[in-house]
């Protein structure tokens, strides 16, 4: 089944996508990328994934996974060689947990800083500050969070490293201070300049570029006050 051909329907900027590259990249595995037009969905997109009509989407043979979090552990299952997930039981919870807790505390409340202004953004900074103290701790001590070798976790954090300070500049704030998180700061640089991931980034001024308008976008939208209140804390 491993030998199956694969392919990854993806975006040129998207952070989710780039979990299933950094993945497949890392245990080098030979796959077809196809890239989408999120704002002109295609019919091949549509088909694949019904429910969430998102990127990324995996093909392998004539299987279809969606979702990058059960992408990446698909591809770990399949491919046992130069394992992500940690071994042990409780070490793989507790990797699946704090990828949770970034995705639901961070990366959301990072997307709010970005878009909102004045006193919302306030806010958001404050919170994304909070979980990143969290983070912290659990990377204290650590050249990675999977030890010596990139592992599941920093492959699902991966985009702090990289996403995060261009949303910093787009948002004219500042998330990861590098006297305040120390071990978070220097996770970032050492995984950013794994030659797999340095090597599979969207160009920076290009992805600038891309937020600076997307954002302009969100924040004028009608939903995007529904979002400040479903996750923001008053």
């Amino acid at each position: 089944m491993a030998e199956q051909k694969v392919k990854l329907l993806g975006f040129w900027v998207s952070p989710f996508v780039y979990r299933v590259i950094w993945a497949l990249k890392l245990k080098g595995i030979d796959y077809e990328y196809i890239e989408e037009d999120i704002f002109n969905k295609s019919p091949l997109l549509l088909q694949l994934n019904p429910i969430h009509k998102k990127v990324p989407v995996l093909i392998h043979g004539d299987r279809v996974i969606c979702e990058s979090y059960v992408i990446v552990q698909y591809i770990d299952e399949t491919w046992p060689h130069c394992p992500l997930l940690p071994q042990h039981p409780y070490e793989r919870a507790m990797a699946r947990f704090w990828a949770d807790f970034a995705e639901t505390k961070l990366l959301i409340i990072m997307a709010i800083a970005l878009c909102a202004r004045g006193e919302v953004q306030e806010r958001a900074v404050k919170q994304a500050m909070e979980a990143v103290e969290k983070i912290e701790g659990v990377v204290k001590g650590k050249k990675l969070f999977g030890g010596e070798s990139i592992g599941y976790l920093d492959i699902c954090l991966g985009w702090m490293s990289y996403w995060l300070p261009g949303w910093e500049e787009v948002g004219g704030m500042q998330i990861i201070d590098p006297i305040k998180f120390p071990a978070t700061s220097s996770w970032m640089n050492t995984f950013l300049h794994h030659p797999v991931i340095g090597d599979n980034l969207p160009a920076r001024d290009a992805m600038i570029e891309y937020f600076q308008k997307r954002s302009k976008d969100i924040s004028e939208s009608d939903w995007f006050e529904g979002i400040i209140r479903l996750h923001l804390q008053p």
